[in-house]
């Protein structure tokens, strides 16, 4: 159905229905859902002074927009219903072909600013964090159980490039950007450590390094996944609702369908069918930012689906309910 059916009408677009949704989340410490969220860019870090009405893009993706306003319910939100132990997340900003890499980095996670063109604040952003070295082993281990390839680096290796030329240590900016909002520049209550997608950027194969990881969430550990459901960097207009086309809307559209099928079955068919709709290239020229979503699907396991928010180009799903 579409949006006019009044199925997609009716998910959560504002704060209060948001907040709503985020509230009605299952309070379960032993078994937190999976989430898939919408990392932004470091429009979301802009000065606000600098953040002038008029541009649709940065109306929608800046420090005044939605997904900047849910950022910052969402992080404390987790917080409060799930206390974590550990957060793994991964980004559509570190991918790795044939084995899954996961940080190391000690008391303090450093921040690699993959990004260029933006004004000299964006260089100079603080999120200060630590990682955990038995949390890094753990996820290891549990990919090496099923015969996957996998190891930790250090502060002191380049992590690698990710398809777009950056190389070096940190946390990138699908992560500290958004967590910045989510749970402040310092935050170093919960250790964080990134693991890289695979980089095939196969739906199948993301997926499966998703599942690996579920155990996680009966350890206490949140699993996140960041991307962006429209990430088309030759058509800036379709990062707004406002000025995208009608090719690029149907898709959002198809998306929030296909994610809250109840028969996981069914849900995982309709989900990797997503990669084949006629807007899929238009939205996503590469698919790095898409196929997070099939990595937290892959960590909810067989569970219940929620849309905790519907903000065009940039929702977020709790998987494993």
């Amino acid at each position: 159905m579409s949006n006019t059916d009044g199925i997609n009408a009716s998910l959560p677009r504002t704060q209060a229905e948001w907040r709503k949704a985020l509230e009605e989340l299952p309070s379960t410490p032993g078994n937190i859902p999976a989430f898939f969220f919408g990392h932004g860019s470091p429009f979301l870090a802009f000065p606000e002074s600098d953040a002038h009405g008029g541009n649709p893009v940065v109306d929608h993706m800046g420090p005044k927009g939605p997904l900047a306003t849910f950022l910052k319910d969402f992080g404390p939100a987790l917080l409060r219903k799930y206390k974590p132990q550990g957060i793994v997340v991964f980004s559509a900003h570190w991918e790795t072909v044939g084995e899954r890499v996961v940080t190391d980095y000690g008391d303090s996670n450093p921040l690699l600013m993959d990004y260029y063109g933006f004004q000299p604040a964006l260089y100079k952003l603080k999120f200060d964090s630590r990682g955990d070295s038995a949390l890094s082993q753990r996820i290891v281990e549990l990919y090496k159980q099923v015969g996957h390839p996998a190891r930790t680096t250090s502060k002191l290796e380049p992590r690698g490039e990710d398809g777009r030329g950056f190389s070096g240590p940190g946390l990138d900016h699908g992560v500290f950007v958004p967590f910045r909002l989510m749970f402040g520049e310092e935050f170093r209550e919960v250790p964080i450590v990134q693991v890289s997608i695979d980089g095939s950027l196969s739906p199948e194969k993301n997926w499966a390094a998703g599942k690996v990881v579920e155990q996680l969430r009966r350890e206490g550990i949140l699993v996140l996944a960041g991307g962006l459901m429209v990430h088309n960097l030759r058509d800036f207009s379709s990062f707004a609702e406002e000025s995208a086309g009608k090719l690029v809307k149907d898709f959002d559209r198809a998306i929030l369908d296909a994610v809250p099928v109840p028969d996981p079955q069914a849900r995982k068919e309709a989900m990797v069918n997503l990669t084949r709709h006629p807007g899929f290239r238009a939205a996503h020229p590469r698919a790095e930012h898409f196929v997070p979503l099939y990595v937290a699907a892959g960590a909810g396991g067989d569970g219940g689906v929620k849309v905790l928010s519907a903000i065009y180009g940039s929702p977020t799903f709790a998987f494993g309910l």
